[in-house]
């Protein structure tokens, strides 16, 4: 896709490629060398990407502030028109950035080819409608008494959306592209420059997008990206003075100590954290409402293997309803295919590294030494004999005070938990730390609304897990700060300004 030798995007079968960051509009060779990009289906080297330092963070965020002004300044329309040309740009090219995104992600070809780049483009495309967002809220006139301040009158004001600057966008490795394009998308849109530290396992297609955004005429400088195996890039782009905001996605424990060195510098924070979504199934829903409850907690095993932190990793069955709910999920998980992404047949895929993987391990064999029954899976599957793979976890017998009921385990594991009333229910839901996404399966609407309310999470379906795309998207509690998504997301890369005037 790049003009670089260093660019292409590899097949299956192609040469690794070695990579550099993307600064300025330009590749910037870097100064510490690379590291291997692996394949988790394969185990094999798919690329090598630049090793990024504090330097290089630096150089990036003064291209993008040398940059931001200008952009800000120019007419919406045309920045409009630009994040419309990436969206087209991303659907005409995105089928040959799709071995390039499988093989680093180990994504099935359902999400690399049918949710990942389609939905990166449709965000584009939405913020191109947002570029043009009035973004000034008038305020009615106020008869004002004189004071000390000033002379008495009619006053007029209005709250006024202003770019924030340079908005640093940390992004996690389960859908890099499309993450990546939830921030740049309204960043740009509101007129801010962006510099992008990508998760370290996969952020090659996060660099091949560099050419292409310039190919779509973003100035040079509005999109950088600095990558990096450590903490250290990332430690860097917060710490930066020079940088207003940033945005992250990815796990708790990083968000917190991103959330505490952002504070210091008053830096304002967009974050994404980490997820126990709970599906409450309640005695009254019939057998059409039953079977969007299943397929809605098998997503856990059929969506990226789990790897999101939206799934409904906990299902709270009815006492009435346990045993055919459990018989049901045991069945469905049971048929599941799983082995390489590249196979059309294929619906679990890998996780995304050797050390994901022994981390879900441990935590169902926890689950096994704390009294659980593993009622599928939790073993290491024989086939295929590359690959880090989990096979589709059911496990029973659970309390909520087990480690595998409380804690983001980012994997192909359900647990399933009985009630006995929406008292017990609710209180199961909220007993974790996290507040993301829950999940109400009932055959009454007002019930399930009801129940909504009394649930401490940011995002609640009822009766599906699709979503709705102008939705403010965030987490209560240790599930994040701020809101994305349509219009709240245009506005999370904004600062308030109130402007007064004497009418």
């Amino acid at each position: 896709m790049g003009k670089d030798p260093g660019t292409p995007a590899p097949g299956r079968a192609g040469v690794p490629r070695t990579y550099r960051h993307w600064i300025a509009g330009a590749w910037q060779q870097p100064a510490r060398g690379h590291y291997q990009i692996t394949d988790p289906a394969t185990e094999q080297p798919v690329g090598y990407a630049p090793e990024g330092g504090a330097d290089e963070v630096d150089t990036a965020v003064r291209a993008a502030r040398a940059a931001q002004q200008e952009w800000a300044d120019t007419d919406p329309r045309e920045r409009a028109r630009v994040l419309e040309r990436i969206s087209a740009l991303l659907t005409e090219r995105g089928p040959g950035l799709v071995p390039l995104l499988q093989a680093e992600t180990g994504a099935t070809l359902k999400v690399a080819r049918g949710m990942q780049l389609p939905t990166a483009a449709d965000r584009f495309r939405r913020y191109a409608r947002g570029a043009t967002d009035p973004g000034t809220v008038p305020l009615a006139p106020q008869p004002v008494p004189a004071s000390a301040l000033a002379p008495g009158g009619l006053i007029g004001a209005a709250a006024v959306h202003r770019p924030m600057g340079v908005v640093g966008c940390i992004t996690s490795y389960n859908f890099p592209v499309v993450n990546l394009a939830g921030k740049v998308a309204p960043a740009l849109a509101m007129g801010n420059a962006v510099v992008c530290k990508p998760a370290p396992q996969d952020p090659l297609a996060c660099l091949e997008l560099g050419p292409l955004f310039q190919e779509a005429g973003l100035p040079d400088g509005l999109y950088n990206v600095v990558t990096g195996s450590g903490a250290t890039p990332g430690e860097a782009l917060v710490a930066h003075p020079d940088v207003d905001m940033i945005s992250f996605t990815g796990s708790t424990s990083v968000g917190k100590k991103i959330a505490e060195r952002a504070g210091r510098g008053m830096k304002r924070t967009l974050m994404e954290l980490g997820g126990k979504g709970a599906a409450l199934v309640l005695d009254d829903a019939d057998g059409r409402i039953r079977e969007a409850a299943l397929g809605s907690v098998a997503s856990t095993w059929t969506f990226h293997s789990g790897q999101i932190c939206t799934a409904p990793t906990r299902a709270l069955v009815h006492r009435s309803l346990y045993d055919e709910f459990v018989t049901a999920l045991s069945r469905y998980a049971s048929a599941l295919t799983l082995g390489d992404p590249t196979n059309e047949r294929i619906v679990v895929g890998p996780l995304i590294s050797a050390a994901q993987r022994d981390r879900v391990e441990a935590h169902i064999a926890a689950a096994r030494d704390q009294g659980a029954t593993v009622l599928v899976g939790g073993e290491r599957p024989a086939e295929p004999g590359t690959g880090f793979h989990v096979a589709p976890t059911l496990i029973t017998d659970v309390t909520p005070e087990m480690t595998v009921a409380r804690e983001e385990l980012f994997g192909p594991v359900v647990v399933v938990l009985p009630f006995e009333d929406d008292d017990e229910a609710v209180r199961l839901a909220n007993s974790t730390s996290y507040g993301l996404y829950d999940y109400v399966f009932s055959g009454d609407t007002g019930r399930a609304w009801r129940l909504a309310g009394r649930l401490r999470s940011g995002n609640v379906g009822i009766n599906t897990a699709q979503r709705h795309p102008e939705t403010p998207f965030g987490g209560f509690k240790d599930s994040g700060v701020g809101r994305d998504g349509g219009v709240f997301g245009l506005h999370a890369y904004s600062e308030l300004q109130s402007v007064v005037w004497a009418s």
